[in-house]
């Protein structure tokens, strides 16, 4: 059996190779993750924006330094964390991805991550990555700042850093939130 560094690597390879589904088409770089293959917290977005597919790396744009400060301010070390999305290329247009692209990515790539992880705390980052992992219609809002029990691992739902960005009682949210984090991890 390969231990959980390499299996993640090969993981990361095959996702950038990946045609599974339309996106590879339009892609410049599949973004799979980054992070320690140990990491105890896992961050999940929805999908890589324009910077993320023209560097390959997860939450470098605006709102990656937005997520860089706010983790900072609650005391929790990025580097420590393993940060993904739930589809690893970057829809055209910065559109939201669809059904059958979260359908092909979260069976193909985020279950073997968070498998070969085993994050105790998984945070996700927004209402579209929730309503793909939680299969769940729901207002961000009304389960903004619940951790659920689910898989044998807490998950902590919360706003994505782009919208902490730009609204004043989101990134209020948003900022409890990783507060909340940091107590978990505490623990």
């Amino acid at each position: 059996m390969t231990d959980a560094p390499e299996q993640l690597e090969r993981i990361h390879r095959r996702v950038r190779r990946c045609t599974k589904c339309r996106l590879h088409e339009t892609r410049q770089h599949a973004v799979p993750g980054e992070g320690p293959a140990d990491a105890r917290c896992m961050f999940i977005g929805e999908a890589p924006g324009a910077r993320e597919d023209e560097v390959g790396s997860p939450f470098v744009g605006l709102s990656g330094r937005f997520l860089d400060e706010a983790l900072a301010e609650a005391g929790i070390d990025r580097s420590a964390i393993y940060i993904t999305s739930v589809v690893k290329c970057r829809p055209p247009g910065n559109r939201n991805p669809r059904p059958d692209e979260f359908g092909t990515c979260i069976p193909a790539w985020l279950r073997a991550q968070i498998e070969i992880i085993n994050p105790e705390i998984i945070v996700i980052l927004g209402g579209v990555a929730f309503g793909a992992l939680f299969e769940e219609r729901a207002k961000l809002a009304d389960v903004r700042g619940q951790v659920r029990e689910r898989d044998g691992r807490r998950w902590l739902i919360t706003y994505h850093p782009a919208s902490a960005m730009r609204f004043p009682t989101s990134r209020a949210g948003f900022e409890q939130d990783l507060r909340t984090l940091a107590g978990l991890l505490g623990e």
